[in-house]
């Protein structure tokens, strides 16, 4: 009987025998101790859990200030021009990107370095802020692209007049801080900090190191596999799968564009592999539009190997699988100007 391989009775010991064995001879059960061993962490699956990760104990996250902050996110009338908002470059609808090379801010000025803009979902879970990771915080990195020039280009008193000239807003930081609060620069971009900490997304890699075995499909389990293998989980790793500094040497990448060159040090941030596939496109210069093109370059410049065809495929693959459900964020009814606000400026 045993010898009859096309037998029912095989084959229901076959898939007995071989339940949660991925195709690699790996059970589904090491493969998430592999992940763990790596470093690579899942999004806890408990909302209590989550909102120990992303809050800030110094400015806890509230319901009003969460709307308020998404309200100042929006609102274009932060900028010098009066029509660039934090959304402009980190787009929640486009996966928290702009879609282009070159982030382009006041006065359609492309960013000098040849920047591109990070995506803006799980940014609360880097530990550090910006391409050079001058920043630690949310908060910290909310207040440089308002002022920027190449940016908003807003001096601090101008988004405080701004923002401070129209009752509604007044109104809305009394209900989140308190009858005395003091509407200042900072207080504005903190609050714009706590909007941006709830913008987690989870996926089903997070699922499956959660406890569901089924989240993955098998080629996708493959990929992380290769991906591990391979040395990518080396600096994609933790809760951000990104956002810690790591030596990289960005000449490299730079195409005859920009000329960012990282810290002194030779570290730069490594971009949150989270929504990949939303985020072309790649590296801090944005010039490489192809997700298979920039997992063969990282093999080739990164990590001194070559990745074949057939294993970046399967990395890929993978790498999809870590677009996750985005918060249900609708457009808010901005505030009405007053005489007192300032007039939009093109200078």
């Amino acid at each position: 009987m045993m010898k009859r391989i096309g037998s029912k009775k095989t084959l229901v010991l076959a898939a007995v025998l071989f339940a949660g064995v991925n195709a690699f001879g790996m059970s589904d059960v090491d493969l998430v101790k592999k992940v763990a061993n790596s470093g690579m962490k899942a999004i806890p699956a408990s909302q209590l859990e989550v909102l120990k990760l992303v809050d800030n104990p110094k400015n806890p996250i509230t319901k009003a200030k969460v709307e308020l902050g998404k309200k100042l996110y929006f609102d274009p009338r932060l900028s010098k021009s009066g029509i660039i908002s934090c959304n402009t470059c980190h787009n929640l609808g486009m996966g928290g990107v702009d879609g282009v090379g070159a982030a382009v801010g006041h006065k359609w000025t492309p960013n000098p370095a040849h920047l591109n803009s990070p995506t803006v979902y799980n940014s609360v879970l880097n530990s550090a802020q910006f391409w050079d990771g001058r920043d630690p915080h949310l908060e910290a990195q909310a207040q440089g692209p308002i002022q920027a020039g190449p940016e908003m280009a807003a001096p601090k008193s101008l988004v405080e007049k701004r923002v401070t000239s129209m009752p509604a807003y007044v109104n809305e930081f009394k209900k989140a801080y308190g009858d005395n609060v003091k509407i200042n620069f900072e207080l504005i971009t903190d609050t714009i900090a706590v909007f941006e900490r709830i913008l987690i997304t989870p996926s089903r890699f997070d699922a499956f190191l959660n406890g569901n075995m089924n989240a993955l499909t098998a080629v996708e389990k493959e990929g992380l596999g290769l991906f591990i293998d391979k040395g990518c989980a080396s600096c994609h790793n933790d809760i951000g799968l990104g956002g810690t500094m790591m030596p990289f040497d960005a000449s490299k990448y730079d195409l005859n564009v920009g000329g960012f060159t990282g810290t002194k040090d030779g570290m730069v941030k490594t971009p949150t592999l989270r929504n990949i596939e939303e985020t072309a496109p790649y590296f801090h210069n944005g010039n490489v539009w192809s997700l298979k093109q920039a997992v063969k370059l990282m093999g080739d410049i990164q990590l001194g190997i070559k990745i074949s065809d057939k294993e970046t495929e399967k990395i890929t693959i993978f790498l999809n699988s870590l677009t996750g459900d985005k918060p249900e964020v609708s457009y808010p009814q901005l505030p009405v100007i007053t005489d007192k606000t300032p007039r939009p400026d093109m200078n």
